[in-house]
C-alpha cells in the first residue's frame, strides 16, 4: 500500500468515527449514524478530486472506503453509550484526522504537479470539509469556525509545510513532517489554549 493510500484510509476511518460520534450526539438512528460516517469520511477527499478534476473520485474508484465508514458508524453506534466524555473523544478523534487528511490532500495535489498554491489549499479542503459538512448537517457550530482555534490555520501550516519540505526532501517524510504541524498545532490548541486574535468590534469615538 502507498503512503497517499494509507492517508486516505486512515483519514476515511477516523472522520467517519467522528462523523458518527456527532450523531450519537445528536440522538439519530442507525441510518443517520452511516450518512454522517460517511458524509465526514468522505466530503473533504471528495471535494479535493473534483477540484482537481481526478476521475474516479477516491472513493468511487475503491468503494471499500465506503464500507469502512459505515463499519466505523457500526462501531460507535454500540459502543458509543459506553465513552463518558464523547465530546472530548470528538475533538480528539478529530485532530487525527485532520492531521491525516491534510497530508491525503497535498499528496494528490503533488502527485498531479499543481502549482504550490493549489497544493496547500487542496490540504486544507481535504483536511477540514468533511467536518464542516458533518457539523452544519447536524446543525452544530463547525469546529473549524470555533472562535480562535487552530483548525484551519493548522490544516495550512502543515500543507505550507509539507509543500517547502516536498522541495528539499523525499515526498513519504514531506508528508509525514506534514502530518506533524498540523497535529502539533492542533493539539496545542486543544490542550494549551492556542488562539488566534479574535475581532472585537469597538464603538466609533466621538
Amino acid at each position: 500500500m502507498s503512503l497517499l493510500s494509507f492517508l486516505d484510509y486512515a483519514s476515511v476511518a477516523i472522520f467517519a468515527l467522528t462523523g458518527a460520534l456527532v450523531a450519537s450526539r445528536a440522538q439519530l438512528d442507525i441510518v443517520g449514524f452511516a450518512f454522517i460516517a460517511c458524509l465526514t469520511a468522505v466530503g473533504g477527499g471528495t471535494l479535493r478530486d473534483v477540484m482537481l478534476d481526478r476521475n474516479p473520485l477516491f472513493w468511487m474508484g475503491n468503494p471499500n472506503y465506503i464500507l469502512i465508514a459505515c463499519a466505523a458508524a457500526l462501531l460507535i453506534f454500540f459502543t458509543a453509550h459506553l465513552v463518558e466524555s464523547r465530546y472530548r473523544w470528538l475533538l480528539w478523534l478529530d485532530s487525527f484526522a485532520l492531521a491525516v487528511a491534510v497530508p491525503a490532500g497535498v499528496g494528490a495535489a503533488i502527485q498531479m504537479h499543481q502549482p504550490a498554491l493549489i497544493v496547500v489549499l487542496m490540504g486544507v479542503v481535504t483536511g477540514c470539509m468533511g467536518g464542516l459538512m458533518r457539523d452544519v448537517v447536524v446543525g452544530e457550530v463547525p469546529l473549524v469556525l470555533r472562535q480562535g482555534e487552530l483548525y484551519v490555520s493548522a490544516a495550512f501550516a502543515g500543507a505550507l509545510a509539507g509543500v517547502i519540505l516536498s522541495t528539499l526532501i523525499a515526498p513519504g517524510p514531506a508528508l509525514l513532517a506534514c502530518a506533524g504541524v498540523t497535529w502539533a498545532m492542533r493539539a496545542g490548541s486543544l490542550l494549551f489554549g492556542w488562539r488566534l486574535p479574535v475581532y472585537k468590534a469597538r464603538p466609533p469615538k466621538n
